[in-house]
């Protein structure tokens, strides 16, 4: 048997992966293992294991592979230094088991591209992009996070429509409706983006609003499209386009497949496929290694 499991901030993704292909999928909640406690992990990791037992997922485990943001090894290490206590607790609960940990790039590039070569990006709250070959990652354009990069993402889209919005370069219909709606004076804004814990996360929750009013408002259109076009230009056109189809990965990028491919036309992108969540991907990839 062999385990995925696909982290992020709020949930956990698992999967086994039985002899003869079955498959067993289970929920947990996120986790950061940079900063939670061993007995946090203990409790999340455990309930996974209970939910595959319930499921009847119990034969022997061979590999889990365990993938999130932050997870990269160095050369010829195996457990990355903020994966330790991860790694103490998944070892005590299925020993002898063969671990790997991973970024949730890797996670995208697998997904997408499988066993070729081919450009993947990650278009969600935030965005990042590789080239994969070989079964690697030769070239990152780095994300840069909200605030320098994430061009394309939700968070993105969110601070553009906020800036506009201080500034009074918003529509007055489109702003005055957004001022009904949400609680968004200039100190609430304000202190939410630079003391609030979740920045990233609080743009994005704008980015659902502003889409829905892309073929209402051709203010939001231009700054949808603006944002994707921007990603196109300081991310994906460092790579060899021409040669290597794209693949996409995230909630964002999946909810706007229509906008995201007339752009790629302008700019000559030819996609791979465009999904939600990398979970299924990383299935199909690891399944090769069950007999």
């Amino acid at each position: 048997m062999i385990i995925i499991a696909e982290s992020g901030a709020t949930k956990t993704d698992w999967c086994a992966i039985m002899k003869g292909g079955k498959t067993v999928s289970v929920k947990t909640p996120g986790m950061n293992v940079a900063v939670m406690q061993k007995d946090a992990i203990m409790a999340i990791i455990s309930q996974a294991a209970e939910e595959f037992k319930a499921k009847g997922a119990t034969e022997p485990l061979k590999s889990l592979h365990y993938y999130a943001a932050g997870l990269i090894t160095s050369e010829g290490e195996k457990v990355p230094a903020v994966a330790k206590e991860l790694h103490e607790a998944l070892c005590s609960l299925y020993p002898g088991a063969e671990m790997e940990y991973a970024s949730d790039l890797l996670a995208a590039a697998r997904s997408v591209c499988g066993h070729e070569d081919g450009i993947a990006a990650i278009l969600g709250t935030g965005s990042n992009s590789c080239l994969f070959k070989g079964g690697k990652i030769v070239k990152n354009v780095r994300s840069a996070g909200f605030i320098l990069g994430d061009e394309g993402g939700g968070a993105c889209l969110g601070k553009l429509f906020m800036a506009d919005f201080l500034k009074g370069l918003v529509p007055e219909d489109v702003s005055k409706e957004f001022a009904q709606e949400f609680d968004v004076d200039y100190m609430t804004v304000v202190a939410n983006v630079y003391r609030g814990q979740a920045p990233s996360r609080y743009l994005g929750s704008f980015a659902p609003w502003i889409l829905d009013r892309y073929d209402r408002s051709d203010y939001v259109k231009n700054l949808v499209d603006n944002n994707f076009r921007n990603f196109f230009t300081r991310a994906l056109l460092q790579y060899d386009v021409k040669s290597y189809k794209v693949g996409v990965v995230g909630g964002f990028g999946n909810a706007n497949k229509d906008i995201l491919m007339r752009i790629g036309e302008e700019y000559g992108v030819t996609f791979s496929k465009i999904i939600g969540s990398p979970i299924v991907g990383l299935i199909d990839y690891h399944s090769e290694g069950i007999e």
